[in-house]
């Protein structure tokens, strides 16, 4: 017998029993609905990260530390040992971790390395506050404006180089400080304000003195520094920025480093960075990147390319995508007992069918084809309605998670057709793997027996 012919007779069998059929593929519809959107959440996902690591990080650089902690790569099972020339700083836990800096001579160590071709500190400062004449006082973070950023402006234009005393200024500092409107915040002068360290002996005269809190503190960072600076452009609100920097007011490497090196002076931390940025001639050949990386392990520090830290993130993503298309996965497992059970009530209900086509020479490979080609059918039509509803429902709740998540032009459920037809195959194939067990049992009735079935 013809396969199409096959085909064709499992069709008509399958619309024979319309409500069996339609029930055992929303059965596979329900895992088909959970694995297409943890796909396109997926998807989605892995577009968002290759953005901000795209619009954020020179490819030829290496984030290089002294110490595996700032990487989160620290052994945390024994206590370390107190070193008072590492310097400290504060986890996202709120405890203090104190860590090995990179000096000054260290970055002396690693410009002589062969492919090296630039080194430039990783620098920000914390504010005391920012201000502009007339204006309230707001706190804020000053961060180092890479070359290699992208950032989309509301007005004005990023200088090249970004140096004397000029500076980003994010769109969400506008209404506070007075402005009216982006372009009215170009070349508008600021007032940064940061704090000396603390003198211990003018503490010790404040104390002595009954003065305690914040103005003690003020006497004893002996009034702080300020600095004016010029805005030269403002940052449109980024929907892919490194988390934790989207407030950042950018500015020049020298200024910024003048800066922390005001708040640090006369500190341990003084001319020390938790990291720094190196960049590798024609780093974007892995193997080269991948040498000088090497190299700088040797030397016993930690280095990590950007395509290790874009790992790092989707790792993360993957495994919350995993616990998702684990519960899709059950679902379709459940369903694959579903169509066990209904090809074999299939197989019962037409024993005098099958008899008598075996009885008119239709041989056991075709009744065995016959019924894998109904299990496919019913594999098919359920992947098609799961995927089918998920797309509708994906496509109609992008824009509001879109919105939620503030995630600008950017989609969270991203479909790949690709993606939505290889899995209606596997669940062809998980379909007819059900459906093996009916098949065998319909291929081997007799058909003498089968014909006196009631």
């Amino acid at each position: 017998m013809k396969t199409v012919d096959v085909l064709k007779r499992s069709n008509r069998s399958l619309l024979s029993a319309k409500a069996r059929t339609i029930l055992t593929a929303l059965a596979i519809s329900v895992g088909t609905f959970a694995l297409t959107l943890t796909l396109a959440a997926s998807n989605g996902a892995q577009n968002f990260v290759n953005k901000i690591i795209s619009e954020n990080f020179d490819p030829a650089e290496l984030i290089v530390t002294a110490d595996p902690d700032v990487l989160g790569r620290a052994d945390t099972s024994k206590p370390k040992e107190y070193d008072p020339s590492f310097g400290s700083f504060v986890s996202n836990a709120g405890a203090p971790v104190q860590i090995k800096r990179i000096t000054n001579e260290d970055i002396k160590k690693i410009e002589q390395l062969d492919g090296v071709e630039k080194v430039r500190e990783g620098v920000s400062v914390n504010l005391r506050y920012l201000t502009r004449e007339g204006q309230k006082k707001y706190v804020g973070t000053v961060g180092v404006f890479s070359p290699y950023q992208k950032p989309e402006l509301l007005a004005g234009q990023v200088p090249d180089p970004l140096n004397n005393k000029q500076l980003l200024l994010p769109e969400a500092f506008l209404s506070s400080l007075g402005f009216s409107s982006a372009q009215d915040a170009i070349g508008k002068k600021l007032t940064l304000v940061v704090n000396k360290p603390i003198n211990p002996d003018a503490a010790k005269q404040a104390l002595s003195q009954g003065i305690s809190g914040q103005d003690a503190q003020q006497i004893a960072n002996n009034n702080s520094v300020a600095e004016e600076f010029t805005i030269a452009a403002v940052l449109k609100k980024p929907t892919t920025a490194q988390p934790g920097t989207e407030l950042y007011i950018l500015g020049g490497i020298d200024d910024v480093k003048r800066l922390n090196d005001v708040t640090t002076n006369g500190t341990d931390n003084y001319g020390k960075y938790s990291y720094i940025f190196v960049r590798v001639k024609g780093g974007e050949d892995k193997t080269k990147l991948t040498a000088v990386q090497n190299e700088l392990k040797n030397l016993g520090f930690e280095a990590q390319s950007v395509e290790d830290t874009q790992k790092f993130l989707t790792q993360i993503i993957s495994v919350l995508q995993g616990i998702v298309a684990t519960f899709g996965m059950i679902a379709v497992i459940a369903s694959v007992f579903g169509i066990v059970n209904t090809m074999y009530i299939s197989v019962l209900q037409r024993t005098r069918e099958i008899g008598l086509m075996k009885a008119l020479g239709m041989r056991k490979r075709d009744v065995g084809r016959l019924f894998r080609f109904e299990a496919a059918w019913i594999g098919f039509i359920g992947g098609t309605i799961g995927a089918l509803l998920a797309v509708i429902a994906g496509t109609a709740l992008n824009p509001f998670i879109t919105d939620k998540l503030e995630l600008g032009k950017d989609r969270l459920l991203v479909f790949d057709i690709k993606q939505i037809v290889i899995l209606i195959v596997a669940l062809i194939v998980v379909a007819i793997l059900a459906g093996l067990l009916p098949a065998r049992k319909a291929a081997k009735l007799d058909p003498i027996e089968a014909l006196r079935t009631e």
